[in-house]
């Protein structure tokens, strides 16, 4: 262990950037504003537009699971 100092250094200084991060967030209120945009997220993904464009985009899943039926 001829370098343990320095390991312990790197760890101390990696703690304490992702301490002085998670504060930072903290403060800013950027966890409030990810909780409102995930719930707008939710809500939108189980509206019938988003179900709509869902079938849209993928014409040929009914198909994929009649053929899942059948084998």
């Amino acid at each position: 262990m001829r370098f343990a100092d320095w390991y312990l250094k790197i760890a101390a200084v990696g703690a304490s950037i992702g301490a002085a991060m998670e504060l930072f967030m903290i403060h800013t209120g950027f966890y409030d504003k990810v909780t409102v945009l995930e719930s707008e997220k939710r809500a939108w993904e189980s509206s019938p537009e988003a179900q709509a464009m869902r079938e849209a985009l993928n014409p040929w899943r009914k198909h994929d699971e009649q053929q899942r039926k059948q084998s």
